[in-house]
């Protein structure tokens, strides 16, 4: 534990995972001194956009699943043991004693959901390129971005600045955005390539040594996006066979990543989950994972799996914004 409160950044990659391969060098290096894991997810509803998905995705990842699922209607998707009468939430900042919160985002759903749990709301093209978009190759915008999200964070130049304009900044990219704006869509749309070139930049602003190493908790998420039931590849479960053999699955305690507020919940997706990295100097315990990918975190990472709903309270914890959750 840090003795002092961590910043955090969490770069979440929508449908990123597919398109991962052992190219992608920072990506791979940020792994192999990071914790990894899985975020299982949610059965999707048997008719969904993709727009829809989006949003119902990321709200598991903040712990909003029922609202958004009250909010939406869908009452019958919520969890069993949800009020379905609840149709309002506390602000990110009730919820997490003054959590000072940003999503930087291009997709105009994921905007308007953020908003209404009390986020502040950035589009991309408000920290990068304020002139002409033809003036900067998109190769440059990485390095640019960079610096602007540690800046949030109350980070410049390797230092840590007494005071930041937030505790928690997420920068939530698509690989399907269809955005109109040409600046959007240099970042947006631009696949694994482009996201590998940001971290590494991050990575270069936060070597081991500096101030900025110990204080900033580093988050990297990448989902697979639409998948269909047939495509059962990626499952997370280390022996399967015990799962669904009813005669031995009362020798197997209930996984977490299956449970919330001690309750069971149906209908979690055993397969495809998103994929999760954190480091941060001092505090995370590096496992034997060396490659971002499926196979290795599943291999080698030191986390499995938990329910991606904890996750937003597991980065609390590390703000000193909330109490620990489980071991």
């Amino acid at each position: 534990m840090a003795d002092k409160p961590s910043r955090a950044l969490v770069i979440y990659g929508d449908g990123h995972a597919p398109l991962l391969s052992p190219s992608h060098a920072h990506l791979n290096s940020f792994a192999s001194r990071a914790s990894c894991g899985f975020l299982s997810l949610r059965t999707p509803p048997p008719t969904e956009s993709e727009d829809d998905r989006v949003v119902r995705e990321l709200a598991q990842l903040l712990d909003a699943y029922d609202f958004y699922t009250a909010r939406n209607g869908q009452h019958e998707e919520a969890d069993a043991y949800a009020n379905p009468k609840e149709s309002s939430i506390l602000t990110v900042s009730q919820r997490f004693n003054g959590l000072r919160a940003a999503i930087i985002t291009a997709c105009p759903n994921v905007r308007s959901f953020a908003r209404e749990l009390g986020f502040s709301v950035l589009k991309i093209d408000e920290l990068i390129m304020q002139n002409d978009p033809f003036e900067k190759h998109p190769q440059e915008l990485p390095e640019e971005l960079t610096s602007k999200l540690l800046k949030l964070l109350g980070f410049a130049g390797g230092k840590v600045l007494e005071k930041s304009e937030f505790d928690l900044v997420i920068l939530h990219i698509r690989t399907s955005e269809k955005s109109k704006d040409l600046k959007e869509k240099m970042v947006d749309g631009t696949g694994v390539d482009w996201l590998n070139m940001l971290i590494g930049g991050i990575m270069q602003a936060t070597q081991p040594g500096l101030d900025i190493a110990s204080r900033l908790h580093f988050s990297i998420i990448l989902s697979y996006g639409t998948v269909s039931a047939s495509q059962d590849s990626c499952s997370f479960i280390l022996n399967s066979g015990t799962e669904t053999n009813s005669s031995l699955s009362f020798l197997r305690p209930c996984q977490s990543y299956n449970m919330k507020g001690g309750k069971i919940l149906d209908g979690i997706r055993r397969h495809h989950p998103m994929l999760i990295a954190q480091w941060q100097e001092g505090v995370t315990r590096r496992d034997m994972a060396m490659e971002f990918s499926f196979k290795e975190f599943k291999e080698r990472g030191g986390n499995l799996a938990i329910l991606a709903d904890r996750f937003l309270h597991e980065v609390a914890f590390k703000l000193w914004k909330a109490p620990k959750y489980g071991a």
